[in-house]
């Protein structure tokens, strides 16, 4: 089988995890990339088995924007660095796979700067999509050009030219040869040409055994580029909105739904789509969650359910991340693993015990996917001879499946046993189990700690810094105002848990502004 089928995922945000500047001015190089060593270590504790990586490569700011892609970026260090990490990653047991921009380039690249001073004589004129030469744009280029999601900054590259696309398939080659990655993830796939990814994947397919090609896909049917000719594995969006949502909205009918939807359209134990719970685009888990406490629910299906888990840096430790103003950057920070690391920090736990009983459980990588059990609140499903049993509510809930055995759980090591073909058993609110065979006599040690205790520990922390005198509402940050009314609340009487909950829980703008405003 090919590695990346049996794959646990870590997934960095390099320029913001080792807090390289947000511009680049080219001027120096800065060897930040030694500094990820630690965290291999650290994957490798936790049980991860690859590593995607990116962007990396020469870029003007955020990394997608790039400006040469045969060179690490120089906020980053070299090109040997890169080798270097790759290489101690191989030595860990871990893959590498790295960021392919191919559909746009940095106004730095080298072709755009040609466009720019030669214009119509421009060797390069045909590699950019639609430049009109009667047109103009913010930069005064006097020309303007077709580009991704309404950025200028990221002018659109023509794929049906040959050029352009040799350019990119010898990119890919050097990758391979000079830093022995094992694969890449495509970013905005959903838009590349799909006769580029054909071509690509004969490319590298011809060059290293199992190289791996997952996209970055949005919308739509996923089968459209997950096959034999293109890719081997898409980014399933429509999973990670399920996992949170339904968990915010107690119905796990949601999550059912959509694993069904995807198996109807031939997605089914076969094909791996890459499943997560929060990335370097979207909002951290902790902060999409109302129940701190369905971190364990919603992880557990993460490395339980078809597809291959990845979980995004930092959040294996529970911290939160929202989008502020339309940034992205309070969701790629840059973190001290030694700050982060503590034995009592209980979702770090939770993940390094799924990590080890995922490493130990082939059927959690090929095993058949049978739902046993569903309602708004509760949900039970096998993989091969494994039952996994999840529930979202305050109450306990009640399972009654049609099951012979004795099955142990892996994360609490409560043992349970069928009563006349029938497994009884009862579950605590806001839980989950992954009940293996008793008689495969695997032992794991249990989660010690309580996510619950957790959660009332942040609830019970001290209310936030309240905002300077004379500063408005509007020019507050989402925790300023949430430090506002609780303020106001306390005011008024005594804090409950439940109101410092519902104050730390809401996280749109708009909402505290009106609710702060609300106060007389």
């Amino acid at each position: 089988m090919a590695w990346y089928e049996e794959a646990v995922f870590y997934h960095i945000y390099p320029l913001g995890l080792l807090g390289a500047p947000e511009l680049n001015d080219h001027s120096q190089t800065v060897h930040r990339l030694p500094g990820m060593r630690k965290w291999i270590d650290h994957m490798a504790d936790c049980g991860f088995t690859a590593l995607y990586f990116g962007p990396c490569f020469s870029s003007g700011s955020h990394g997608y924007d790039t400006e040469d892609y045969r060179r690490l970026d120089e906020r980053l260090g070299d090109n040997e660095d890169l080798k270097d990490l790759v290489r101690y990653c191989h030595q860990k047991g871990m893959r590498v796979i790295l960021d392919g921009v191919f559909n746009h380039t940095g106004r730095g690249f080298f072709a755009f700067r040609d466009l720019k001073e030669n214009r119509e004589n421009s060797r390069f004129r045909n590699w950019y999509c639609n430049v009109n030469f009667w047109g103009n744009n913010e930069y005064n280029d006097g020309f303007s050009y077709e580009n991704w999601g309404g950025h200028n900054l990221l002018p659109k590259l023509n794929m049906h030219e040959p050029e352009v696309r040799q350019y990119h398939f010898d990119t890919v080659r050097f990758w391979v040869s000079e830093f022995d990655i094992d694969g890449l993830r495509l970013d905005a796939a959903d838009v590349l040409d799909q006769g580029f990814m054909r071509e690509l994947r004969s490319v590298t397919d011809g060059l290293k055994e199992d190289f791996w090609l997952m996209g970055e896909v949005i919308h739509g049917e996923y089968g459209r580029w997950v096959n034999e000719n293109t890719l081997h594995s898409v980014t399933n969006y429509a999973l990670h909105k399920a996992l949170y949502s339904a968990h915010n909205d107690h119905n796990y009918f949601e999550i059912a739904h959509t694993v069904r939807r995807q198996r109807d359209m031939g997605l089914g134990d076969n094909v791996h789509l890459y499943d997560f719970v929060d990335n370097h685009d979207v909002e951290r888990i902790m902060t999409k969650l109302r129940d701190k406490r369905h971190f364990l629910p919603v992880h557990v299906l993460l490395y339980t359910l078809p597809g291959i888990p990845s979980v995004y840096y930092g959040s294996e430790f529970g911290i939160e991340g929202r989008k502020e103003r339309g940034s992205d950057a309070s969701l790629r920070p840059a973190l001290s693993l030694e700050e982060l690391a503590s034995a009592d920090n209980v979702p770090l736990q939770i993940i390094g015990a799924l990590g080890k009983i995922y490493s130990r459980e082939s059927a959690l990588w090929y095993g058949e996917y049978r739902e046993a059990d569903l309602t708004t609140t509760k949900y039970a499903f096998m993989r091969g001879d494994i039952l996994v049993t999840v529930t979202n509510s305050d109450a306990e809930e009640s399972f009654d499946l049609e099951l012979n055995g004795t099955y142990t759980g892996a994360l609490h090591g409560r043992e349970i046993s069928s009563d006349q073909g029938r497994l009884r058993f009862v579950l605590e609110g806001n839980s989950a189990e992954i009940w293996i065979p008793a008689s495969e006599r695997k032992q794991y040690e249990p989660i010690r700690h309580s996510l619950s205790n957790a959660v009332d520990d942040i609830i019970n922390e001290e209310i936030p810094q309240r905002a300077e005198p004379g500063k408005s509402f509007e020019d507050m940050s989402i925790e300023e105002l949430q430090a506002e009314i609780l303020a106001k609340l306390s005011a008024n009487g005594p804090l409950t848990d439940r109101m410092k909950r519902e104050v730390r829980e809401n996280v749109y703008r708009d909402s505290l502004l009106n609710w702060v405003k609300s106060f007389r």
